[in-house]
């Protein structure tokens, strides 16, 4: 479901422009499969020129021929659904380590140190290593909790009480004073 929601317009341009003339489905599942992985690896070098982002687009063409492959019938399918979103969660994190390191180098180092197979690099720190105190830890799950089990944004805030309304925003300017003060980073795609 990820890969049929995420960046629709990139995604639609992929299918009429690459898909579809590459013979979309209409010529067995093996060309269907090798079309979704051409197209995705179409998809990263048109990001960039780079090793990196042919990786990332061959993990996320090798995912859609996968979903595609395992049917509705399939053990993935079957897992529950905070499970499924947890797996997809991981493996797009995993592909945008590629999308978004330096060089190819660099994001091996930086799967490494995700996954404690090393320490982490000097700048990788998560906000200098504030998410690490208990207190931002707690804070961050209560967050993920509230988002996750919480009744649609528009439909909470048309409940809530003045106190409540201050302390979100409140919340939004802590938020914005810590990414303040943070390294300014241009738009990914003001790069390309």
């Amino acid at each position: 479901d990820f890969w049929r929601r995420w960046h629709i317009s990139l995604s639609t341009w992929l299918r009429e422009y690459l898909y579809i003339p590459l013979g979309g489905n209409q010529f067995g599942r093996a060309r269907t499969y090798a079309n979704l992985i051409l197209t995705m690896l179409l998809g990263g070098l048109w990001h960039g020129a780079s090793w990196n982002y042919v990786i990332w687009g061959g993990i996320h063409g090798s995912m859609l021929a996968f979903e595609r492959s395992q049917g509705r019938e399939s053990f993935y399918h079957n897992l529950p659904r905070p499970l499924r979103i947890a797996l997809t969660f991981l493996i797009v994190i995993v592909a945008w380590v590629f999308f978004r390191a330096p060089d190819l180098k660099g994001a091996v180092l930086y799967l490494g140190s995700m996954f404690g197979l090393r320490h982490a690099q000097p700048g990788a720190d998560l906000l200098g290593g504030i998410f690490y105190k208990p207190y931002y830890l707690i804070s961050l799950a209560v967050a993920a909790i509230v988002i996750w089990m919480g009744k649609q944004t528009w439909d909470w805030t048309q409940q809530m009480t003045w106190p409540k309304t201050a302390v979100c925003c409140g919340l939004g300017w802590l938020a914005l004073a810590v990414m303040a003060t943070q390294e300014y980073n241009p738009f990914i795609y003001f790069i390309f």
